[in-house]
């Protein structure tokens, strides 16, 4: 049964840092591009980060440019986000997902038609 599971989520302070983990069961992870996106309360669903399948190649949004970091590990079938400089603007749910290819689409990869597997979504809240 393909599965994502996120994980590493929680509560913290402006300025802080968190690692999200994706991982993934089910399906043969070297295969695709995976992205993670987020949705904050009455907002849409936004592209944060995507990797293709190697690492070789990486896409941040601009409002996390400089500040968060996506990688993977294919060895634990895991792919990360690294989050640093947290800003409450960040607090959303974040999700991972799977494009049907091992490169995302190189315009529109934050766009969340088009990807076909998505996890649960852990929460991450960033707050005094």
């Amino acid at each position: 049964q393909l599965k994502f599971v996120e994980s590493g989520g929680g509560l913290v302070q402006p300025g802080g840092s968190l690692r999200l983990s994706c991982a993934a069961s089910g399906f043969t992870l070297n295969y695709y591009a995976i992205t993670w996106f987020r949705q904050a309360p009455g907002k849409e669903r936004e592209g944060v980060a995507c990797i293709n399948w190697n690492g070789g190649l990486t896409n941040v949004a601009n409002s996390v440019k400089g500040r968060f970091t996506i990688s993977r590990d294919n060895s634990k079938h895991t792919v990360y986000l690294h989050m640093n400089s947290l800003k409450p603007e960040d607090t959303a749910v974040y999700y991972c997902a799977r494009y049907p290819n091992a490169d995302p689409p190189v315009t529109e990869w934050g766009t969340p038609a088009g990807y076909e597997y998505w996890g649960q979504g852990t929460q991450v809240t960033v707050s005094s």
